[in-house]
């Protein structure tokens, strides 16, 4: 794995003097693999959250989810979780493409209270062309929703995400239908954002007078009161 954490890592440390924890920190807990109690406790999450960024080093996070085990452990160094139709804008696979650098965080935020955080080196792999490759990759998706292609992540680095700061969830399940392009369903324009600016003014671009009477009329409006727009609870 070579020196561990980033060179941003070990300058901060020098300078603020937690080099020493660091150091402990890196020896103690830090993996270039996953080692069957993490193994274990992926198969049982029904969540991720996924950090990219494009080559220019823009970010994005986001979160997917599944029953447990839509996260599949190939072996120490490999795993893969599935992309189902989404929104269309693929930014997460986007980034990917451009840089296969990505971020993994799994918390049991019902149990144990304690996280996992997976790093690696990412790339996508056609739904069919994988169960090809992997004969046994679990067929049983949420709602009967099915992969239209994997994420596929070589494991570079695995640590622990320490319990301290992690609330204690109650799940609550809801009934969501997948698959649809009906916006309500979906959430709605639950931010507002379809009536709001898509720039926000600055004294080099303010806002027109007729765009910031919109915006007054819109923040005064009844339904805004009221809560956000085409909420829905299916």
């Amino acid at each position: 794995m070579g020196q561990m954490g980033s060179e941003g890592e070990r300058r901060l440390q020098l300078e603020r003097g937690t080099a020493d924890r660091a150091e402990k920190f890196y020896s103690d807990q830090m993996l270039d693999h996953l080692n069957p109690a993490m193994i274990k406790f992926v198969g049982l999450q029904e969540i991720a959250f996924i950090a990219t960024s494009d080559s220019s080093g823009e970010c994005d996070n986001s979160l997917r989810a599944g029953v447990p085990g839509f996260i599949y452990v190939i072996d120490s160094k490999t795993l893969a979780y599935p992309e189902y139709r989404g929104n269309g804008v693929m930014a997460s696979l986007g980034n990917i493409l451009e840089n296969p650098h990505v971020g993994i965080i799994l918390v049991d935020f019902v149990q144990d209270l304690i996280g996992l955080h997976i790093n690696g080196s990412a790339r996508i792999v056609e739904d069919d062309v994988m169960r090809s490759d992997v004969p046994d990759l679990p067929a049983n998706h949420a709602k009967g929703r099915t992969p239209e292609r994997w994420v596929v992540v070589e494991v570079e680095e695995a640590y622990i995400h320490c319990r301290k700061h992690i609330p204690r969830m109650v799940p609550a399940p809801l009934d969501r239908e997948w698959g649809t392009d009906d916006v309500k369903r979906k959430g709605g324009d639950y931010f507002d954002a379809k009536t709001t600016a898509r720039h926000a003014a600055t004294p080099e671009n303010p806002l027109t007078e007729e765009t910031a009477a919109a915006e007054r009329a819109r923040i005064s409006s009844p339904d805004l009161a009221a809560g956000p727009v085409g909420i829905s609870g299916n």
